[in-house]
């Protein structure tokens, strides 16, 4: 997501940076800095916007010539786009600096007792405690402040650090956000991403989960965190610029699926309390910010959700929940229709955005309609500082990233967890649903970024079924309840991408017209995931192989009846019904996927269309 770079070597550090950074740019990012040893502080120049205004402000201010340095293009979680919130941050002294991807849970608390310590803060991040953390544990030695302070984070995180007091290292520790090391001739690299030093070196060190790592000119030290040495062996990339910018996937689409486990992780980060919920007044959930407590949703008389496209799929799957989870009258409408009706929205309502941009114009448009008629606007959004989120009452940011591809992939299923979040909040908070039972919602969230590594696991019969399908101008998908919600998501990520006709269908409505469209061979996707509407469906799936439909199934693990029923059938690891739907999506991604290649459509560029809609 974030971007990282760190040098230490022969030749002066801030080109070899600034070069690393414009190469991570492609990832996407609101704000820009650097720092390097010198002077006896470490010299940090940051700024909000783009790589350019960040070389304009160094040639101003005539930053120190060293050739030990880090820098850091970030992507806001914490605290809005701004000079202040850009990394690097530093310690009260100024002599430390850091750069740091990812989430602290448990930032606030840490914060608390710093301040109360006497720690002055300058920036509203969570990266920032990092700085002020090690200040307190330095005795002399950065290696042993920064083991000392390690176990003390809670979260997902790579960071770096460097001390102006000791120029000849880099401290660098990842625990489940990416980090490597570039190996060099009297000089040494870390990145987050291997495009940002490929132009100095292709010999790679990918550290893994656990590893601290202490960099120096002409030595790498890889241990765990309680300092055990660890062995890591060096490869080599063969990779071009090009290539390397996709991690080695041939599409930032599909790089984009396969980040999908990494995007949940963040979604769900300091969100679950441990334990789960204990009652009305405990659901369990934390949101970034205190969002509708207790008495606020037991207030709203209605809910309203409105997005375009995949985000208003994920508004459909958030209606659902929230009906069923905290009995709530919920409406569901695509924001270029919402926002021209005859609204009757009182300020008993509330209303929840999706959008992943935060910057589509008709969902803002709906927003500010709705404010006018006082409604309250809860928004779910993928940008920090983005329009949408600046002028809703409540924001729930689904941390998924940047996303590349036109497509959306790991922004949606980050939606759909964000709304089960919200739903489940809401209905521990109201009395309309168990603690108990809200309580083995959150496990099975605990468990979705393992589950959703196993179905990414099928991807090389997806990518046979979505070859097969190419040769097909027509693709119809079923389901009932959540399952059709998702099934006008897999209808949509087809037809964007491979321009086969695809179409969406309520299960029950199939004899109301559409079955005349069924002929022998024609595929059919039945999403058959949902415990409670599986028979209905089967009754649909029996209609469809009744005219010759070949149909593929989507199914629970252990529903071995299904396959009596289907000609294919694709499975996916048990876990809540309401979260299904995430693992649902991700087959029906690969397939569009993989029939779009197989068809030579340009996958992350799609004919007509753009990544964010900020026209009517």
């Amino acid at each position: 997501m974030c971007g990282i770079v760190g040098y230490i070597g022969r030749r002066p550090a801030l080109p070899v940076i600034i070069d690393g950074l414009k190469r991570l740019e492609y990832r996407g990012y609101d704000s820009a800095g650097v720092a390097v040893t010198g002077n006896g502080r470490a010299g940090v120049t940051k700024t909000e916007g783009r790589i350019d205004a960040l070389i304009a402000k160094l040639a101003r201010a005539g930053a120190p010539q060293s050739t030990v340095g880090i820098g850091h293009t970030r992507w806001a979680t914490h605290g809005r786009p701004s000079d202040a919130n850009a990394h690097p941050h530093t310690d009260c002294s100024g002599q430390l600096a850091v750069v740091h991807n990812g989430v602290i849970e448990n930032y606030l608390i840490l914060r608390q007792g710093l301040e109360a310590r006497g720690h002055k803060f300058r920036s509203e991040t969570d990266t920032e405690v990092i700085a002020h953390l090690i200040e307190e544990h330095y005795n002399g030695d950065l290696v042993e402040a920064v083991r000392k302070v390690t176990p003390l984070l809670a979260g997902y995180y790579a960071f770096v650090v460097l001390r102006t007091d000791e120029p000849d290292r880099l401290v660098a520790v990842r625990r489940e956000n990416p980090l490597i090391v570039g190996l060099g001739d009297d000089e040494n690299f870390l990145a987050s991403d291997i495009p940002a030093i490929l132009r100095y070196t292709r010999r790679v060190v990918v550290l893994e989960d656990g590893d601290f790592v202490v960099v120096e000119r002409s030595r790498v030290t890889v241990t765990d965190f309680a300092g055990n040495p660890v062995e890591r062996r060096a490869m080599d990339i063969e990779w071009d610029a090009e290539a390397a910018e996709k991690g080695g996937f041939p599409h930032f689409m599909l790089k984009e699926i396969f980040e999908q486990p990494g995007c949940l992780k963040q979604t769900l980060a300091g969100r679950l309390v441990n334990g789960g919920p204990k009652g009305p007044s405990e659901t369990g959930i934390i949101f970034d910010k205190g969002i509708l407590d207790t008495e606020e949703v037991a207030a709203l008389d209605r809910v309203f959700v409105t997005a375009c496209g995949t985000a208003f799929h994920a508004g459909l799957v958030g209606k659902h929940l929230m009906e069923k989870l905290a009995r709530l009258p919920v409406e569901a409408d695509i924001a270029s229709e919402f926002r021209y009706r005859d609204l009757l929205l009182s300020r008993g309502d509330l209303l929840v955005v999706v959008s992943q941009s935060g910057e589509t114009l008709d969902t803002l448009a709906a927003q500010r309609e709705a404010v006018r008629r006082g409604g309250r606007v809860v928004a779910i959004t993928n940008v920090v500082g983005s329009s949408v989120a600046r002028e809703a009452d409540e924001v729930i940011y689904t941390r998924a990233g940047p996303e590349i591809a036109v497509c959306s992939t790991k922004a949606y299923t980050a939606q759909l967890l964000a709304f089960v979040l919200l739903a489940t909040h809401m209905g521990v908070a109201r009395g309309t649903y168990p603690a108990d039972r809200a309580a083995e919602i959150l496990h099975e969230c605990r468990r979705l970024p393992e589950l959703t590594e196993r179905v990414l696991g099928g991807a090389p019969a997806m990518e046979e079924l979505g070859e097969r399908l190419a040769a097909w101008e027509d693709v119809f998908y079923i389901g009932r309840g959540l399952d059709y919600a998702v099934a006008m998501e897999g209808q949509l990520k087809l037809k964007e991408i491979s321009y086969i006709h695809a179409e969406a269908l309520a299960a029950g409505e199939l004899k109301h017209g559409t079955l005349a469209l069924i002929d022998k061979g024609v595929p059919v996707i039945a999403l058959v995931t949902q415990p409670d509407l599986r028979e209905k469906t089967i009754s649909n799936v029996q209609v469809v192989k009744a005219r010759g439909g070949h149909v593929i199934a989507v199914a629970v693990e252990g529903d071995d009846e299904i396959a009596g029923h289907a000609d294919e059938v694709i499975y996916l690891p048990k876990t809540h019904p309401y979260l299904e739907p995430v693992l649902a999506a991700i087959p029906l991604q690969l397939i569009a996927y993989y029939a779009a290649v197989k068809r030579g459509c340009d996958v992350d560029k799609p004919r007509n269309l753009a990544k964010s809609v900020t026209v009517e």
